[in-house]
């Protein structure tokens, strides 16, 4: 990576948002064991999700909060572009939620084991049985009650365009018995470019949708086409 693609965010993240992830990540280890079901977790990770905002000059426009309620638990699905998404989220969504997470950030010293703590579901990449059996995993933290989160796409947009969505996402949803909350994020791209260290300061508009009730939809594949094309109509508004 060269130098043009390191800014002053990029130093106040090295400098500033790390060592509050280390010393909040240490906390956690201990917040973990007094609250074993994540919820407290959860707090922190909002806060900090709100701190990493304020400290990039990120500024949100949130459309469709009516369109769910902090007491229920959902499915959200959303698009993925940046790496800012999920601090976004966390910050912004009043929901007690949980991500689905690629299996290798499960390996990282102290951030993997706080998060599997915390509730978050860790799946195997590919499509075979291992891991479709670690996506379902999901569905019983859906009927804990809590609300989970998983990108369809599987990985981040290069330039902001919708990717197909695997259908995994929406077995978690059927099997769970929660409804699924499309959520739009628009310019998440521009904030953290991929394969760049870069971190730009700009506005992120999430538009959230009505939710969908699986059992309304004749299979899978049909309430998968359905959050598809929520979502990717929201991202030309």
């Amino acid at each position: 990576m060269n130098n043009r693609g390191i800014n002053l965010r990029t130093i106040l993240f090295f400098f500033i948002l790390i060592p509050v992830m280390f010393f909040g990540l240490i906390y956690s280890l201990l917040v973990n064991i007094i609250d074993p079901t994540g919820d407290r977790f959860h707090k922190i990770a909002a806060w900090w999700g709100r701190f990493s905002a304020k400290l990039f000059g990120i500024s949100i426009e949130i459309t469709g909060s009516e369109n769910y309620s902090s007491e229920k638990n959902y499915l959200v699905v959303s698009n993925h572009a940046g790496m800012a998404d999920i601090p976004l989220l966390l910050g912004t969504m009043k929901l007690n939620l949980r991500f689905v997470a690629k299996e290798e950030l499960g390996k990282i010293p102290i951030f993997g084991h706080v998060i599997k703590q915390a509730g978050y579901v860790m799946i195997k990449r590919g499509q075979n049985r291992e891991a479709l059996k670690s996506l379902l995993a999901a569905t019983e933290v859906l009927k804990s009650g809590r609300s989970v989160h998983i990108f369809p796409e599987g990985t981040r947009s290069t330039d902001g365009k919708l990717l197909p969505f695997k259908r995994g996402a929406f077995l978690v949803a059927q099997k769970g018995g929660a409804p699924v909350l499309p959520v739009t994020i628009i310019g998440s791209q521009l904030i953290t470019p991929k394969k760049s260290l870069k971190i730009n300061k700009g506005k992120i508009r999430i538009i959230i949708a009505p939710p969908l009730q699986p059992s309304r939809f004749n299979n899978v594949e049909e309430l998968m086409d359905t959050c598809s094309k929520i979502i990717e109509n929201n991202l030309s508004l």
